[in-house]
């Protein structure tokens, strides 16, 4: 019996072994992404859907912020470090943050995506119309959509707003 438990040691440590080797090969073959987020660092990967923002905290030195392409996303410092980050156009860019003296206090990838609700895109030939359906069907402003349709619909939005101002303006 007690043979049989020296062996039964010997297999599990053959066992652990392989296992940790095997973790230790598929960690090293795995490529590397620039836009890779590693934990506890100050760069890494931002996600935002279109028509929606995300926050950063920016360190206290930052003096200079780079948008690689702000055709893509835009930033805004408010006080207190924070950053928001908006999204404008599918892509990818980066922002960098810099101190005083041109030293990089961060640099994130930021990866702008399609909007995150349930959207429903109808194609009538080559005519793209977009619409948000929970729990009915709405007409939405989505880039990629046909110009007559996002044009008609961004006037409505336009005109709807300007009168709930109008409204207000004359409540006061």
């Amino acid at each position: 019996m007690t043979a049989f438990v020296v062996g039964c040691g010997r297999r599990m440590g053959w066992f652990w072994a392989l296992t940790c080797l095997a973790v230790a090969v598929s960690a090293l073959s795995r490529p590397v992404l620039a836009v890779d987020r590693v934990p506890g660092s100050p760069t890494g990967l931002v996600t935002v859907h279109l028509d929606e923002a995300k926050i950063l905290k920016l360190s206290d030195r930052t003096a200079t912020l780079v948008v690689g392409n702000p055709l893509i996303a835009d930033v805004a410092v408010q006080p207190g470090g924070i950053l928001v980050i908006t999204a404008k156009s599918y892509g990818i860019t980066n922002v960098i943050a810099l101190d005083r003296s041109g030293v990089i206090l961060a640099e994130h990838s930021i990866q702008v995506l399609g909007p995150s609700d349930n959207v429903v895109v109808v194609y009538r030939g080559i005519e793209r119309e977009s619409y948000r359906c929970v729990p009915n069907c709405e007409r939405r402003i989505t880039l990629g959509d046909t110009a007559d349709y996002f044009t008609a619909n961004l006037g409505q939005s336009g005109t709807l707003s300007a009168q709930a101002q109008g409204q207000q303006q004359q409540q006061k």
